[in-house]
């Protein structure tokens, strides 16, 4: 239950103040505060990994406890599953195909304005600390400083350097739980291997639940961050005027996951708490977008969103004390991808969009001819970064897929797919069953079609208008992909090449 509980009419009356506060001049220097917004997000974490979501294996008190204490959103996703476009269009309030080269992995990112700045531009001291938007390089396009803000080394030193009295947004990009994992790190981490359930997309066996719980490890050492910013926030006295937000970028770096419009690729953990003023205690169901973030905490802080913000603020769903459905109009999201890593011939991306309901996924793949996990026999897409460094899950898949128990499994997660992908959630939660070429669900398939289509028309995505955009040329600003060179211990269990040259 909330403390200091307030009744909706206080609430829209604060919102009110707050957006008049901001835009209006006033004789009074003080009335109510603008809140302070700090952001901590995880890298690459599927939402169901929190103990707040369900999960049984992983400890995450802190997380926990301010979900207890504020809003915790179920169906919570990405603009796109991959580090750099989901980022951008969490400080654009645009949908990737708007963002010309920040589609892609490894991008720059276009003379576009930002929540951030807005946020300066009326007052707020703007900082982050860690990746904030990338991989890639800005300063091609003319920015002089990472688009999300001037970069820290703490929270600390920030604070100190803010005015007193002038409110603040600090975004903290933790690295976590990105690979690489640290090694066996689950044994001084108290994850039980037995308690941990496998998806059924990958194999059951023990080296799989090792990594998954290195992973999960991965995870708690980010629910200890989180609580190091809490304590933080008391100690300077700033926690009852702060918006808290805790999510992930995109779904977590196994096969079928990250770089994939799958739940496992593209649905987030979104936990936000400010007790004085959201009551607590409450599972939004309504779906909700990352390039969201944009307009909701631009409305929180009494700014105007730029006209280049296509996206809707979700103010009301935090402020009001109704729980579960809220919105109707809420009801679907779309998500889309372009190049992931830099893992073909060429450099070629896989390029798809999704709508995602209540009761259906559907996928439009528009190259399947294309591998989707990138070219065999390193499936770059799918944890390219095995090279360097072990991914036991993905050489354990590589090793076996021959073999009658991993053959299926590694078929759905590395090999070729069809143009349409169609799945009953009700019935296959985990999308492994394609029904968008069976009969009786052809009148589903089209409907759904068409309203993903209609609104990638609407939105002007080249992908589905006469505009074109050459994605697959988009410069890749990280030349070390481009000829991958494998690990000696992947070269010895796969048999794999010294060298592998994709720009031939």
């Amino acid at each position: 239950m909330i403390k200091n509980k307030t009744t909706s009419f206080e609430i829209a009356m604060l919102c009110l103040m707050l957006v008049t506060m901001a835009c209006t001049p006033t004789k009074e220097k003080k009335t109510i505060r603008r809140p302070n917004i700090l952001l901590l997000m995880s890298d690459n974490q599927s939402a169901e990994h929190l103990g707040c979501y369900g999960d049984k294996s992983v400890k995450t008190p802190q997380i926990d406890q301010l979900a207890e204490d504020g809003v915790i959103f179920k169906n919570a996703y990405c603009a796109a599953p991959s580090c750099s476009p989901a980022r951008a269009s969490m400080l654009t309030g645009q949908d990737i195909w708007m963002l010309g080269e920040a589609a892609n992995l490894w991008s720059s990112f276009p003379k576009v304005e930002v929540f951030t700045q807005l946020l300066e531009a009326t007052g707020y001291h703007v900082g982050i600390e860690g990746k904030g938007w990338g991989p890639g390089d800005e300063t091609v396009t003319g920015w002089t400083q990472n688009p999300g803000g001037k970069r820290y080394d703490s929270f600390e030193n920030f604070f100190n350097e803010s005015e007193k009295g002038k409110p603040w947004m600090y975004w903290y990009s933790s690295r976590d739980p990105h690979r690489p994992y640290r090694n066996e790190g689950w044994k001084n981490s108290g994850i039980a291997l037995d308690s941990i359930v496998v998806p059924p997309y990958l194999p059951d066996h023990i080296d799989i639940r090792k990594d998954i719980a290195d992973y999960y490890d991965e995870i708690q050492r980010f629910d200890e961050e989180v609580g190091t910013y809490i304590s933080l926030l008391k100690e300077f006295g700033a926690l009852e005027n702060t918006i808290i937000i805790v999510c992930s970028d995109n779904g977590w770096q196994m096969p079928r996951g990250l770089a994939n419009l799958y739940d496992f690729g593209t649905k987030i953990p979104l936990v936000i708490s400010w007790p004085k003023y959201f009551p607590g205690g409450r599972e939004i169901q309504d779906f909700v977008n990352i390039k969201d973030f944009a307009p909701t905490i631009l409305e929180l802080a009494g700014v105007e969103p730029s006209t280049e913000m296509t996206a809707k603020s979700f103010v009301d769903l935090l402020t009001t004390e109704k729980t579960g459905k809220i919105d109707p109009q809420r009801d679907h999201v779309v998500m889309a991808r372009e190049r992931h890593a830099f893992v073909r011939k060429g450099g070629i991306g896989y390029p798809g969009r999704a709508i995602r309901t209540d009761q259906y996924l559907y996928i439009k793949n528009y190259e399947p001819k294309r591998w989707p996990a990138g070219d065999p026999p390193l499936f770059g897409d799918v944890d390219a970064h095995m090279l360097h460094y072990e991914a036991p899950t993905k050489i354990f898949m590589l090793k076996n897929k021959n073999l009658k128990p991993t053959r299926k499994l590694f078929n759905l997660a590395f090999s070729k797919r069809p143009q349409h992908e169609l799945f009953k959630l009700s019935e296959d939660p985990f999308q492994m069953n394609n029904l968008a070429y069976d009969e009786e669900f052809a009148s589903v398939r089209d409907e759904i079609s068409n309203q993903l289509i209609s609104y990638l028309i609407e939105t002007g995505d080249p992908r589905e208008t006469d505009a074109a955009f050459d994605w697959d040329n988009v410069h890749y600003y990280k030349d070390r992909d481009k000829k991958p060179k494998p690990s000696k211990k992947s070269i010895e269990i796969l048999g794999l090449k010294d060298e592998y040259n994709y720009l031939e």
